[in-house]
């Protein structure tokens, strides 16, 4: 499937991540966490906007009033691209000084689910949090050293939470009124394929992974089939986003960081924005609750 895809910007990310389309404007956000930036894709004239970040800032959602909220080391914060300021929302606790934001998504009601993850990778300690654009609360779903996604099944009831470190993506129901429930396993990842990353989930209510290390993408059925690989040109594919007038691009980050000179000679690549079509749309990400 190599053939398929598009390097839309070779932008050279340390830690590319969180892509997102805004249906509204009409154009691509994602971050590199490392940089630490944001950043804007305007697919019109193929052009890429930055803005640098004060913390390492996993993601960056549209909000219902036309700004954005981005996910700080230390919580949600507003921002501003007309200004490049960010305001502090909120804070997640338990919140140990070592954990970082990671990854998140925008619920059919326009509640944020994002997880936290320990920054050096050895603890435990990274929760997912549940964000209504006032306060963060959090969930019952059990501790991992680093949480990717959440994502959101079409109807709200469902949300894809991954276990990186543990090669696993569970589906959590979720009521009514928000609460989680028991997760179960929807799929094990080996490690010879990758680490599972970000999660994204179209309007069939397929899965998208990114596979860290495995130099690919990944499509899951709602029954946990596999129904396509796209293979990219960098080992480190963070998350797809679908977007584009019809929702049927897939907007690709990736990552360069603890690449050595030998890795990035055969992958000059990594770090870069790509694309693909797919067959199935997106679902149109609803504006953030503020």
């Amino acid at each position: 499937m190599m053939g398929d895809v598009r390097n839309l910007w070779r932008g050279e990310m340390l830690l590319g991540e969180g892509p997102a389309w805004d249906v509204r404007a009409g154009c691509l956000w994602f971050v590199d966490i490392k940089a630490p930036r944001v950043h804007r894709y305007d697919p019109v004239t193929g052009g890429v906007e930055a803005w640098e970040a004060p913390t390492q800032v996993g993601w960056v959602l549209p909000a219902a009033d036309g700004t954005l909220i981005a996910g700080l080391r230390s919580g949600p914060a507003r921002f501003d691209p007309a200004t490049g300021r960010f305001h502090h929302l909120a804070a997640p606790d338990p919140h140990p000084a070592h954990n970082r934001l990671n990854d998140a998504t925008v619920a059919p009601d326009g509640t944020i689910w994002f997880g936290t993850m320990d920054d050096e990778q050895q603890r435990a300690t990274g929760r997912v949090f549940h964000f209504d654009g006032k306060a963060v609360a959090a969930t019952g779903i059990d501790p991992v050293t680093i949480t990717n996604g959440p994502a959101s099944s079409p109807d709200g009831r469902l949300l894809y939470h991954v276990d990186t470190t543990g090669g696993m993506i569970h589906a959590v129901p979720i009521d009514a009124e928000g609460r989680t429930g028991s997760p179960r396993l929807f799929a094990r990842i080996d490690a010879a394929d990758g680490h599972p990353d970000g999660v994204t989930v179209d309007a069939g209510g397929n899965v998208w992974v990114g596979l860290w290390g495995g130099w690919r993408a990944r499509l899951y059925s709602p029954e946990g089939a596999v129904l396509r690989e796209v293979r990219l040109p960098a080992a480190n594919v963070t998350k797809v986003a679908l977007g584009g007038p019809d929702l049927r691009t897939a907007f690709v980050t990736t990552a360069r960081i603890g690449l050595d000179d030998a890795a990035l000679a055969d992958q000059p690549d990594a770090g870069s924005l790509f694309s693909f079509e797919v067959e199935v749309p997106g679902q149109a990400l609803p504006p953030a609750r503020v």
